[in-house]
Formats: C-alpha cells, structure tokens, sequence
C-alpha cells in the first residue's frame, strides 16, 4: 500500500474505467450497533454535500418516501465533515445514508454491516454506465495558461495553489490525485506530497465540500479546484460548452443561494474530467431490522419514487434536485457490494 494511503487512514487509489475512477478504504475496524433499533425512528445522514440547503427540498421528501414506507418517524442528520457520516453509518447511531463510493467502501471496512442497496443508473435505466464527472478547474481568466497545442491539460498545474474537498472524497480528492498522478507519473512514495503544500503545490487547502472546493477558487484562493457536476448543477449554469465536455465554462448563476451569492458572474473553466463510478445509498443491516431495509430497498428503487420532481430533476432543469435525471430512464437501481470489486481489489480489501 502507497505512503500516501497509510497516511489517510489506508485510503488507496483505485483505477477504473481506465480514466481514474477511484474508491478507497480506511484502515482501522470498529463494531457498529450492537441491536436493531427498536424504537420508531430511522435516521438517514448525508455528507456536507448533500446537506446543502439547496437540498433541503429533497431530504423533505426522502424522509417523507421513508416514513411511507417503513411508518416510522425518520429522523435527517445533516453534516459539514465527511468522516462525521461516515462514523455515523458504521457505528450504527445512523442507519441509512448517502456516500461516494469512496466513503461507502471506509464505512464497510469500518463494519461488514454497511452495505449498498441502490445508486442512481445511467440514461439507459441501468449500471453499465452509471457515473457522474469529477472535473479539475481554473477560472476563465486563467484559462489559456493551462492550454497545449490548443487542448487543455493540467501539465500547468504544478506548483500552484490547490483545492480537494475532502480526504473522503471520490470525485473531490481520489479520482483528482489518481489523474494527477498518472499524468505526471508520482510515485506511489511521492503519492503524499499531493496533499501536502509545499511539495508538488505551493499550497493545499480541503474545501470540506464539492460546493466549498469550488468557493476556494472562485475567490481566487487557489488556482486550481476538485470538485464534481452534481453537486454544484444548483449553483453554476454552462455558458460554452456542457457538462460533459472538456475545456467548459461554467458560471455562477443570478440567483445563486449561499455560500455563492456573492460570487455571481464569476466563471470557471474545466481543464480535466474524469468519470465516477456512482456511490450508493447503504444501510447498516445490524442498526436496521430486515423488515426496514426490504421495505426502504423496494421504496428507493420505485417507479415512483424515480417520479418524485422533489427527489429527481428533468434533465437540465433550472432547479436541479439531488438527482439530476439524464433521462426519462434515469432512477435508483438496485447495487450489491459486488458492483464495487475493482475498489476492493485494488486496494487489498
């Protein structure tokens, strides 16, 4: 295992779909709650992501789908550090949740009895290609310095001022760092000075969040960013290009809700995209009788609960939810532990 993932708790890089889809693991096992909850509250935790107030509409609506169909009150526990749900999740005091494929794979380690049970499919209703885009970003203005033979490229990037979300993140520091990595060929015992300042970068900084990474650099603190599409669909509009294509612009909407409101108009260029593998929603099966976990399973991965406008968006919607649609196919699919077995392999576990 590389010195970097030692260093992060045995998080690893893990290479898939041979453009850095990445998972990771962490390193030291805990037990999780010790009974099924007894009483008639389901709590569900999201990242500092997820818990946006961008979102608000959305949690409403997943807790409301849960108490339909299990008839327990649901308690939503909203987060601003990745490693607060995480610990949530495996030690049991939550019992359902929504991570990357990244967090998912450290709460497993942490206890067996995390496990997926559904992540959001690709156009075609299925998971053959169900990803979503992590980007390294520049502002406009910067822009043309990262160009080569008039094609972006992150050769640029060395020793300038960088932004991750999160240490726990997929799309926001493992997927980046595995790019980064192969591109200018770090060694796996050079792989830490990726995240350190004053190594490969002048200066490292963890925005805590998707929407925090891209804050740092649309206020000029850094020159380069990691974050994802999703999560930031609520806050910048494409004004060239789309949200697949490389060499993009995005910028801050009007009406941006907080932390950009005070950044509207500023745009940022993405200089690399790489795909994500799609995390789960997971339950701990120790924490959550088998009864729930059937009941919530069927619930999530339901017609009607792919019809929910307050859960998923239409494609290209002005509002997006927490699930954009990239089709009227678009819905939660059912997952198993299986689907994410390049992540295990590839980092031992």
């Amino acid at each position: 295992m590389s010195k970097l993932s030692k260093s992060l708790l045995g998080l690893s890089f893990v290479s898939v779909l041979g453009l850095g889809l990445a998972g990771c693991a962490s390193g030291t096992s805990t037990k999780s709650a010790s009974s099924t909850n007894k009483d008639k509250t389901i709590t569900v935790v999201f990242y500092p992501n997820e818990s946006a107030k961008s979102f608000a509409s959305s949690r409403t609506a997943i807790k409301k789908s849960i108490e339909k169909s299990t008839g327990k009150t649901v308690k939503l526990q909203t987060t601003t550090d990745y490693n607060v749900a995480i610990q949530a999740i495996a030690s049991g005091k939550a019992q359902v949740a929504y991570m990357g494929a990244n967090g998912y794979i450290q709460s497993h380690h942490l206890s067996k009895d995390v496990v997926p049970f559904a992540a959001q499919s690709d156009s075609e209703g299925t998971l053959k290609k169900a990803t979503y885009n992590s980007y390294l970003m520049v502002q406009q203005k910067d822009a043309k310095k990262y160009e080569e033979n008039g094609k972006y490229s992150i050769k640029g990037i060395k020793g300038k001022k960088m932004s991750y979300v999160s240490n726990s993140s997929t799309s926001g520091f493992l997927v980046p760092t595995a790019e980064i990595s192969r591109e200018f060929q770090v060694k796996s015992a050079d792989q830490d000075k990726l995240t350190q300042s004053g190594s490969f970068f002048n200066k490292v900084l963890y925005g805590g969040s998707h929407q925090g990474s891209a804050v740092n650099l649309l206020k000029g603190d850094v020159d380069v960013a990691a974050f994802d599409d999703t999560d930031l669909m609520p806050y910048l509009k494409v004004t060239n290009g789309s949200w697949n294509k490389l060499g993009s612009t995005f910028t801050v909407k009007d009406d941006a809700e907080a932390p950009f409101t005070n950044l509207t108009g500023k745009s940022v260029v993405n200089i690399a995209m790489m795909p994500v593998q799609q995390g789960p929603w997971v339950y701990n099966t120790k924490a959550l009788s088998q009864a729930d976990q059937t009941k919530i399973a069927k619930e999530f991965t339901s017609k009607s609960f792919a019809q929910n406008k307050q859960i998923f968006s239409a494609p290209n919607a002005k509002t997006p939810m927490m699930f954009p649609k990239t089709s009227d196919k678009s819905q939660l699919i059912k997952v198993t532990d299986k689907w994410y077995a390049p992540t295990h392999k590839l980092v031992g576990y």
